[in-house]
């Protein structure tokens, strides 16, 4: 890894990283705020389980109100903490080396002393960087807005932290192929689309495999069915073998965009 660019790196991408950081714990805070007015009120639980078991499956909400876990695995990590780290996590991946191909800035890269490999082993890092502070940041920020604004909290903190852990697992995955096709393609547009439409195909998938058991088996084409924040919170999932799982297919990935990279043709 070159340090002097990965400084160079961190001062274009720094502030954007931290933004979403901060983003996502703010957004976390607002949910932890608002859980005891909404765990007290008997109409929302009673909403709640009248809407179909299919609905509660899709967009996590089997958990009701009762436990502040549960209340964020549902409300939070089901769909806004996705919705940020996809985000983050696809366009970074392309900023980090599609967008370098296409306006010529990595033809000023490739002319200093630095390899290929190094370049690219740098900006996996910048990317594993910016996805450790955000998921470090919810796990902190969640547990310390839980204990500052909730009275006599109940809550798993050794599921807490899995939970964030599978999440950032999970989201190195999507990096993993986001930066195979940003070192794939020249056309930033083009990568940003194909990321894009790939990340939402999967997250697609997942939603729909919960809806009906004559669809349950889209869950075995999509890598969101393995991260299931409800199930996780109650202790019911396998953390061991799904960790590894991601973690060696995000190597798998990051490895193959490296061979790729150091071995195309560059259009500079």
């Amino acid at each position: 890894m070159s340090m002097p660019l990965f400084k160079a790196m961190f001062k274009i991408h720094g502030k954007n990283i931290f933004s979403y950081a901060f983003g996502a714990v703010m957004y976390q805070w607002l949910i932890i705020w608002i859980y005891p007015s909404i765990a007290k009120s008997s109409g929302m639980n009673d909403l709640l389980k009248s809407m179909p078991a299919s609905i509660q499956r899709a967009f996590g909400l089997q958990s009701g109100f009762e436990k502040i876990g549960g209340f964020l695995a549902g409300e939070f990590y089901g769909l806004l903490f996705v919705l940020i780290l996809i985000i983050f996590t696809v366009m970074i991946s392309i900023q980090l080396i599609s967008r370098l191909i296409d306006n010529t800035s990595m033809a000023y890269l490739l002319s200093t002393p630095v390899s290929r490999s190094k370049i690219v082993i740098t900006q996996i890092s910048m990317l594993l960087f910016g996805l450790f502070v955000i998921c470090g940041f919810t796990a902190v920020g969640g547990l310390m807005g839980i204990s500052f604004l909730i009275k006599n909290p109940i809550i798993d903190e050794q599921a807490f932290i899995q939970l964030n852990l599978i999440g950032f697992l999970l989201f190195m995955v999507v990096g993993g192929y986001s930066f195979l096709i940003s070192c794939s393609m020249n056309d930033e547009k083009k990568a940003v689309g194909l990321a894009t439409g790939l990340t939402v195909v999967f997250f697609a998938l997942n939603l729909v495999s919960k809806l009906s058991e004559k669809l349950s088996w889209m869950k075995n084409i999509t890598i969101f069915s393995l991260f299931n924040p409800q199930e996780i919170m109650k202790g019911n999932v396998a953390i061991l073998p799904i960790s590894m799982g991601l973690f060696l297919s995000a190597v798998l990935l990051f490895g193959i965009s490296i061979v790729v990279f150091k071995n195309r043709d560059l259009p500079l």
